[in-house]
């Protein structure tokens, strides 16, 4: 990977690079469609990374297809498939871990601890071994875009970050390869995850600033399904990730829950404009 990657920079080519955990579904093509408009050629990594998951998390049943996900990539003209074994991404002795602090430690840090160092060592790893002009992250995880935006940053790495709409089921439900794991029963709750955010940008368009009152607006929706059990819901400037009392510039309506034992996450991005607020779901 790393020679390809040397040639094609010697050709004054720009790689794009969307990395994934596999299991791959509509979301993620919608990613490699954006690499393959802006560069060529188009990486895309395979990996369950086994360092962002914690000791009681779902790392040996995370959902694995790799045939089908190859074949997928290949209809889908994508150049290069990269999938290392965790040997090769951490090999005996490895000890380095990249954090990046003040944004790693809250919502999904606070709630899986060790979750983003995992995730900012490999994407570094990665992008070292990829060496892409640009990288292309789903905005479902707003928190890990924002945190490897940072990272990019923090250590001026080549590559820009390009972050992408959610997509979704047209019930609702933001795509996900945790999807899988949902029960009939708790995919029909799953929905209320939805709606309570449309709830919420409803109260937005009414003209309701204040986060107590939005937020207990998403909470009573949450709180009508008793299949769903809340873990955190938040409105936090979407650039400290910050909770804010008010909304002002841009920020983002961020919440995890559980259904069963399958653990999903959603987002809405409101960003000023004017005395307005557009809501992005």
């Amino acid at each position: 990977m790393k020679q390809i990657s040397r040639e094609a920079r010697a050709k004054n080519r720009v790689i794009g690079f969307v990395p994934t955990m596999g299991a791959l579904h509509p979301g993620h093509f919608s990613l490699i469609r954006a690499a393959q408009t802006d560069c060529s050629p188009v990486v895309v990594s395979i990996f369950v990374n086994p360092k962002q998951f914690g000791p009681s998390e779902d790392f040996q049943k995370y959902p694995r297809s790799f045939e089908a996900d190859r074949a997928a990539l290949e209809n889908l003209g994508v150049d290069y498939l990269f999938a290392p074994t965790p040997e090769e991404m951490y090999p005996p002795g490895f000890r380095t871990v990249v954090a990046v602090a003040g944004l790693s430690d809250k919502l999904e840090g606070r709630s899986r601890p060790g979750h983003f160092h995992g995730v900012t060592t490999v994407v570094l790893k990665l992008f070292e071994i990829v060496q892409p002009g640009f990288a292309y992250f789903g905005r479902k995880d707003a928190q890990q875009a924002r945190v490897i935006r940072q990272m990019a940053l923090d250590l001026n790495l080549d590559t820009q970050i390009a972050v992408r709409p959610i997509l979704r089921e047209p019930d609702g439900l933001a795509l996900s390869s945790r999807n899988v794991y949902l029960q009939p029963d708790d995919r029909r709750a799953a929905t209320a995850l939805h709606r309570s955010l449309d709830a919420v940008r409803q109260e937005i368009a009414a003209g309701q600033r204040d986060v107590v009152r939005l937020l207990a607006v998403l909470r009573r929706v949450l709180d009508a399904e008793p299949a769903i059990a809340l873990d955190y819901a938040e409105i936090v400037d979407a650039e400290t990730l910050e909770p804010v009392v008010s909304l002002r510039g841009s920020c983002l309506i961020l919440l995890a829950a559980k259904l069963g034992k399958t653990r999903l996450i959603d987002n809405a991005l409101v960003e000023q404009d004017g005395d307005s607020f557009n809501v992005t779901i």
